[in-house]
Order: C-alpha cells, then structure tokens, then sequence
C-alpha cells in the first residue's frame, strides 16, 4: 500500500512528464485502426482508436443474397471484432504510457476510462 502511495507521489511532482505521456497517448489513440470481416468476407468494418466508424464494406455477393437479417448480424459480428481489435491496441498503448510515467503494471487496468477499456 505504502509503495503505491510512493509511486503517487513521485508522479504528482512529475505532472509535465505526464502531460507530455498523455498528449503522446492522445495522438497514438487517433492513428489505431483495427479492421474485421464476418461472413467469410461478406462484410468488413475498419474502426478508429476513437471508436469512430471508418469504413464499412458489403460485398456485391452479399448483397446479392438479400437476406437482411444476415447481413445485419454479419455487421453486428465485424464491427464488434473490429472495436475488441482496437480496444486490445488501446489497452498496450496505455500501459506503455503507465510504464513511461513510473506507474506499476496494471495500474491503470485494461485501459483509460471513456476509451472503452
């Protein structure tokens, strides 16, 4: 307990080195991207670190079937795959930023909060 205490310590008189961390995290934020196909390549989704939507693409066969119900769940199971994709990037991201910050592994969880971590 008391080293964590220490730790914290250490980082509240080090608040520009963890400005500077966190304006590097922000901008690598918005440069992950993470892309997924369902359906065996019917639909694929490319989502931003931001949570943002990119791109979707429907392939002329799927849209040649015309089910929608199927379609529908294959874009329900690509973006999925896509924003877990960008929340695993996000999650080392964070923890590179905790270990060049002096935080001990695990500090921060799977994530910084409001980031889907």
């Amino acid at each position: 307990m008391f080293e964590k205490l220490g730790t914290m310590m250490n980082l509240l008189g080090n608040r520009g080195k963890i400005q500077e961390e966190l304006q590097r995290f922000q901008a690598q934020v918005g440069t992950i991207t993470a892309e997924a196909t369902a359906g065996a390549g019917f639909v694929t989704v490319k989502v931003n670190g931001r949570m943002e939507i990119q791109n979707v693409c429907i392939s002329e066969e799927a849209m040649g079937l015309n089910d929608r119900e199927m379609l529908e769940d294959l874009l329900a199971a690509a973006t999925n795959q896509a924003l877990l994709k960008v929340r695993e990037q996000i999650a080392q991201e964070s923890a590179k930023m905790a270990q060049n910050i002096g935080l001990p592994p695990g500090m921060l969880g799977n994530g910084l909060p409001g980031l889907g971590g």
